[in-house]
């Protein structure tokens, strides 16, 4: 049985790859998807008891589910988990922000999730589970970053629909809505010493949001926030009226 994990050359996707074989002892084989195939190899050595394949894609580019349908097709394996963890942002207003800069986050955040889903689903049997990273971007719209908060609202949305739709399969779906975490993301982003918001608030600890992601996949939670300070910004965002939590909310 295989685990299939996007954008698992950094951050959060390899620390997927790293905590999974413990994890879920019935997974025998990774498939580890990313850009920066050289990363994925590095990380292939020191990951041991299980096999590893790493495969160079870029989710934007349409023709890289033909490619993985086709790989699919022909080895026909049984899907275990997939965990589609690959995702950017950008941080900065409309208009001042490239057309393709943020055309990548919709293609990325929302179009490649979906399609990821669509393609591997045939090859997940029941007891299989579906893990989806979002955002506490999610909860509300964050002006400066207003496409990607709403790429991941998509994507908690599409992980509560997908849930109900899958549970007579028995297949479960789980989307983890972390915090800012100390990865290459904030750099990527151009967020790291551009955001009082992201320096005030209390950041997540990689391991430990992949550690809980997990432990709630096995137990067929739908949503996964770590921390009590988010988890109390979840409810918050329900409670109060939008136009009041976005300027709370700006980035």
């Amino acid at each position: 049985m295989i685990a299939i994990i996007t954008g698992a050359s950094a951050g959060l996707g390899m620390e997927f790859a790293k905590q999974l074989p413990q994890q879920f002892p019935e997974i025998d084989t990774l498939w580890l998807i990313a850009r920066r195939i050289s990363l994925l190899e590095e990380l292939a050595e020191q990951l041991s008891g299980v096999q590893v394949r790493c495969i160079g894609m870029d989710l934007c580019n349409p023709r890289s589910f033909k490619e993985l349908s086709e790989l699919l097709a022909a080895e026909h394996p049984q899907v275990g988990l997939l965990v589609n963890n690959a995702g950017c942002g950008t941080l900065g207003n409309l208009g001042e922000v490239s057309s393709d800069t943020q055309m990548r986050m919709i293609d990325l955040n929302v179009r490649a999730v979906t399609l990821m889903v669509n393609t591997v689903l045939s090859y997940m049997p029941g007891g299989s589970r579906i893990i989806n990273v979002s955002s506490i971007a999610s909860f509300c719209p964050n002006p400066r970053m207003t496409v990607y908060s709403a790429s991941k609202a998509y994507i908690s949305s599409f992980t509560g629909g997908l849930a109900d739709e899958l549970k007579p399969k028995g297949i479960s779906v789980t989307a983890v809505c972390p915090g800012p975490m100390d990865t290459e993301f904030l750099d990527v982003a151009k967020i790291r010493g551009n955001s009082k918001t992201f320096k005030a608030l209390p950041y997540c600890d990689p391991a430990k949001v992949v550690a809980g992601t997990l432990q709630a996949a096995k137990r067929g939670r739908t949503f996964y926030t770590p921390k009590a300070f988010y988890k109390f910004y979840r409810v918050v965002a329900k409670i109060l009226p939008m136009k009041w939590m976005i300027p709370a909310a700006r980035t």
